[in-house]
């Protein structure tokens, strides 16, 4: 396994790092021989959030004896004080331990980013945190580059995490300009979410930048770690079919293909959703987990009284299928319009409920217009929801 310092933290981590969010789909027991087996392989790295609902308290439970091994990576969608102070004492009872070495702001907005670090913002808990020796190091987590761009030149942000993989490149310069400011990049989303399939030439792209820290593919099954850890250990240059592969892979899912559109097969979708977000990955491995059946019971049949009569808050996405599914989608969404969460395990739930039309570039479509719903703040509603559709059964 090759190793590297992250940035300016001294940290030492592996190339290969464990992304905690498929861990939702399996128990405490399997993520605890997966933890041992990532041991045996020399990975130290591991990544999890607050808002990857089971994933902390998993991990908590399979690191037990073994933490001393590992580097974690936690993070939080709180902007305020109060809130992340609260998320942090979470999340070292969840991981059962007196702390982490990574925390990090999670996917904010220049906005939000502006919020955590004003008075009274996340910040101040954050470097609170730290000065208590709960925290080694703070970071950022983003989806856009004007988020990528701000953290840059913000005096602390030790580490940046963004997507990249053959199809979105665009963090590119970036990228470059974090190993300049000696500022950790770790790269998330190496398979685009599940639309590229073959995560070996995945991995090949992304390991071949010496820029990139390190890469947290979602794992949950040993089969998965013995994959990655091939492709990662793999160090020879890129061949030039390699290369035509990449191409080829770019062609069918960037955005300007004009061919995405209209020729991409259909999918099983619980074994390939192309999520661009964690959260929105997060609610297709709840379906999964519970069956789209279940989770559907908790969710009305029929739009309230007093729904049907109100104006509607949103109109419906010419994209999205018609039909029964999407009227029963449509009434969740308007009445649960601050319930951010809610909106994003109702769409996963349309979508397993229409697996036989949808492909995967217009599944992709779906949750890229999915996120224009969602809002600063998952806090208040994540956990009652969850209760709500028994994944705590």
């Amino acid at each position: 396994m090759e190793y590297s310092e992250l940035g300016r933290t001294g940290l030492k981590i592996s190339r290969l790092g464990f992304g905690g969010i498929p861990i939702q789909r399996i128990d405490a027991e399997g993520t605890k021989d997966l933890m041992h087996q990532l041991l045996e392989a020399g990975v130290n790295y591991i990544d999890t959030a607050r808002s990857y609902t089971v994933s902390e308290e998993y991990l908590g439970c399979g690191l037990e004896g073994i933490r001393e091994h590992f580097v974690l990576a936690t993070k939080s969608m709180s902007r305020t004080r109060d809130a992340m102070a609260a998320d942090i004492s979470t999340s070292l009872r969840n991981l059962r331990t007196d702390h982490i070495e990574l925390y990090q702001v999670h996917n904010p907005t220049v906005e939000q980013l502006q919020q955590v670090t004003a008075p009274g913002g996340a910040l101040e808990a954050l470097l609170e945190a730290k000065t208590a020796g709960k925290i080694g190091h703070l970071g950022v987590t983003a989806h856009s580059l004007d988020t990528f761009q701000m953290a840059l030149e913000l005096d602390w942000v030790e580490t940046v995490m963004f997507p990249y993989n053959i199809v979105e490149n665009q963090g590119e310069q970036l990228i470059t300009a974090c190993a300049e400011k000696g500022i950790g990049f770790i790269c998330m989303k190496p398979l685009a979410g599940g639309a590229i399939e073959d995560a070996t030439l995945a991995l090949r792209y992304i390991c071949a930048n010496p820029n990139v820290g390190v890469v947290i593919p979602g794992m949950a099954e040993p089969r998965e770690l013995r994959q990655n850890l091939a492709a990662v250990s793999d160090t020879t240059p890129l061949t030039a079919q390699e290369q035509a592969k990449f191409q080829a892979v770019r062609e069918r899912w960037a955005p300007s293909s004009a061919a995405a559109a209209t020729t991409a097969s259909p999918v099983p979708w619980a074994s390939t959703f192309p999520a661009p977000s964690c959260l929105t990955a997060t609610c297709s491995a709840t379906v999964w987990r519970i069956g789209p059946r279940a989770a559907m019971r908790g969710f009305p049949k029929r739009p309230p009284t007093a729904l049907a009569a109100a104006p509607v808050k949103a109109a419906a996405p010419t994209t999205f299928p018609s039909g029964r599914c999407w009227q029963r989608w449509r009434w969740i969404l308007e009445d649960n319009m601050k319930q951010h969460f809610c909106i994003l395990l109702s769409a996963a739930l349309l979508l397993a409920l229409t697996a036989a039309e949808a492909t995967k570039s217009r599944v992709y479509k779906l949750m890229e217009l999915l996120e224009q719903y969602v809002a600063d703040s998952l806090q208040t509603t994540r956990f009652r929801f969850w209760k709500r559709v028994v994944v705590y059964k």
